[in-house]
């Protein structure tokens, strides 16, 4: 099992920065692969990036990459996502999820843990 608690929404202004934290719970999190999605009001949740247990092998979402940075520390039992210019368009509420499958597949009903989300609004 692997409870999971996101940190570090809020409110940043365009081309402002954001780093999201989320602590996991649970001996097994550094075998778990972990991911962040985001969902927009209105709209489906969706993936924004991945990264598997150790941290070497990362995914991004074509609208995020080279702004965004996932990462681990597993001795933290933490995932982060850095966010740099950021755009209105990344509005939404943020959630971590996090797998013990050993092929990773990128969409949400393959995450079987998940935390109760973050709110990220980026003002114009």
């Amino acid at each position: 099992q692997v409870q999971l608690v996101e940190s570090g929404g809020g409110l940043v202004q365009a081309g402002g920065s954001l780093s999201l934290s989320c602590a996991a719970s649970g001996r097994t999190f550094s075998g778990a692969a972990m991911a962040w999605f985001r969902q927009a009001p209105g709209k489906e949740r969706e993936f924004v990036a991945a990264l598997n247990w150790n941290g070497v092998i990362t995914y991004y979402a074509d609208s995020v990459k080279g702004r965004f940075t996932i990462s681990r520390d597993n001795s933290k039992n933490t995932v982060y996502l850095r966010m740099n210019s950021l755009k209105p368009e990344d509005t939404a509420v943020y959630y971590c999820a996090g797998t013990l499958a050993t092929r990773l597949v990128l969409t949400t009903d393959a995450f079987a843990y998940w935390g109760q989300g973050t709110q990220v609004t980026v003002s114009s």
